[in-house]
Parts: structure tokens; sequence; C-alpha cells
């Protein structure tokens, strides 16, 4: 098949596109700057034009495709890159596009626990873009995954270092007893890849989550005992503590002293609920063994593996640097 995919440099995108190769299929790339674009890919991948924001540079991209895999999310705003813009607009655009272009399969990846009435605007935004999915028309696939892990993510990379390098104890903000479901980046590309090939897809959204059901304060345990810091006691913070460390954070990014906020008042929100459901149906139409998160930490955390796709070895997007975690 021929598959355009938007996000498709970034964390997850870079392993979907993979998956995609390894299938046979015949990959696109949109991208704002092709010319720009490094090629983390090991089997040949185009690059085109375009921009999910730019309705009139999508349907060009689109055209001839069988397929269209839209990816592209932020975890948080940056100027005009507001989770309204790139969660709903982009979806609604790419529907467009699709429609205008004749190209009826549309993937597309939302995220566990999204709905009209999350605390945070992220699972607001993320809701208002299924529901432009949901009502297109098109052969639809929805996904919904809880936490993704792997090689360059920005989630056990973010809490790694905060594990391995406090001497004495490790804070976590609030209680840590959010659960969530974190799912191995391998079996996010898997299930893209085998819903181009099961038509009994279409038409259904599916909660993508791995085999362990974990709270926060379990995930920092988890982490530390892969770093052979388990004996280190969990200290919680107050949360508002966090959000004022959170608004210190994105006032540093507005000012471009930092690239981007390690926690913003957003996130802080979604721990007001857990990020879990059912997958029994997920399992059930996607064969295949799901990893589970501590032998995946082994991996990447001690194993040294890089964020580098093209191995074979393999939340949000617009992620131009490889990551590598070397702790210890």
């Amino acid at each position: 098949m021929k598959v355009l995919v938007t996000g498709g440099t970034g964390f997850v995108g870079t392993h979907v596109v993979n998956a995609l190769r390894r299938r046979g299929h015949e990959v696109a790339v949109l991208a704002r700057r092709p010319d720009r674009t490094r090629n983390r890919y090991n089997r040949p991948v185009e690059n085109v034009r375009g921009d999910v924001l730019d309705p009139s540079s999508l349907v060009p991209a689109i055209a001839g495709r069988d397929a269209v895999i839209h990816l592209v999310g932020i975890i948080h705003e940056k100027g005009p890159q507001t989770f309204d813009r790139v969660h709903r607009e982009a979806a609604e655009n790419v529907v467009s596009a699709c429609g205008l272009a004749g190209v009826p399969r549309l993937l597309h990846m939302s995220a566990m626990g999204t709905s009209a009435d999350s605390p945070s605007e992220y699972g607001r935004s993320k809701a208002a873009g299924e529901a432009a999915v949901r009502e297109s028309g098109l052969d639809w696939t929805i996904f919904r995954p809880s936490i993704i892990f792997g090689p360059g993510d920005g989630f056990v990379s973010l809490l790694a270092p905060i594990v391995d390098k406090n001497p004495l104890f490790i804070p976590v903000i609030g209680r840590g007893e959010t659960r969530f479901q974190p799912v191995s980046v391998y079996d996010v590309a898997r299930v893209f890849g085998d819903a181009l090939e099961k038509p009994e897809t279409v038409g259904k959204a599916f909660e993508v989550g791995g085999p362990d059901v974990l709270t926060l304060n379990e995930i920092y345990r988890e982490i530390a005992t892969v770093l052979g810091k388990r004996r280190k006691p969990l200290l919680h913070l107050p949360l508002w503590w966090g959000r004022l460390l959170a608004r210190s954070f994105e006032s540093l990014a507005r000012r471009g002293w930092l690239s981007s906020p390690p926690l913003t008042r957003d996130q802080l929100k979604s721990l007001e609920r857990d990020n879990v459901a059912d997958v029994s149906e997920t399992v059930a139409v996607f064969d295949g063994e799901w990893r589970e998160f501590r032998s995946g930490l082994r991996e990447y955390l001690t194993g040294g593996m890089r964020h580098d796709p093209r191995s074979g070895f393999g939340g949000e997007v617009e992620i131009e640097s490889v990551k590598v975690l070397r702790l210890r």
C-alpha cells in the first residue's frame, strides 16, 4: 500500500514508519521542510512537503495514497502550536484532505482517557480530534494508547534521571497513586501496521495498553530497581508545590531559557484520573506478545540501547534529536 504518515519524524512515528516498510508498504512522511528532515529509516522513505495546519498543502501530499496515518500531537503548548490547533484543527484538516483527495482509509492516534470532560486541555483537545475522525465518513480506525515507553521516549527518559541523580530520595509530586498502563512503542507500531491489513478494524477505536497496570509510585520503583537504586525512598511533594514548579518551567520556556518545560500544569491535571482501560478487544484483534514494562526498561536503561529505529529494536512528535540514556 501507499501510505502517508503525519508525525513520521517523531518518537512513535519513526517506529511506525519502519514497521510499515518492513511489511513492504510504500511510505511517505509529511514534513514542513523535507530538505531538512533527517532520514532515520533503514529503507527508502519519501519526504513530502506539507503542514497539517495548512489545509492547502495536504491534498497534494495525500493524493494518490491508499491510506493516511495521522500521528501528530504535542504534550505541551508552544506559541501558535496550541492543543486545540494541533489536536482538533489538524485532525479536521487531515479528514477534509482525505475526502478531497479520495483517500478513504485513515488511522488516527489519540490517547487513552481522552474525553470532553477531561481535567486537562490535552485530553479535551484529543477528544475533539477523535470526534472529527469519527464523524468523517472515512474508513477510520482510532488507537488510544496509554503512556508509551521505549528508547528516546518522553516519559521514562524524564523520570529515570530523577531516580538516578537524586542522592537520598526519589521526589514524587502528589500521592503517586494514579494508575497507568505503559505500552511499548514496538507494540504501538505493530498495531498500526496490522490495522492496515485487517478490514475488521474499520470504524473501531482500540485502547492500547501493556500487560502491566502500575501506579506512578510503582513506575518509579520499577525504574529504581532496573537502575539498581531500589533502596531509595519515595518522597511525596504536595501538588501545590508541583504547580509552582510547573509554572516556573512554563515561564522559562516562554522566555526561551528552556527548549520545552519538563513539567506543565496541564500535565499535573492529567494525574487526577487513572490512565487505564479494558484492552481485551485490542489483544484479541491484534495477535502477538505484549512487552512487559520492566523487561522493556532493561533493554535500554541498562543496555545502553540508542533510539535508533533502523536497528529494528524499537506519544510527542517533532522530535529531531536522538536521545540516549546512559545512567550507569
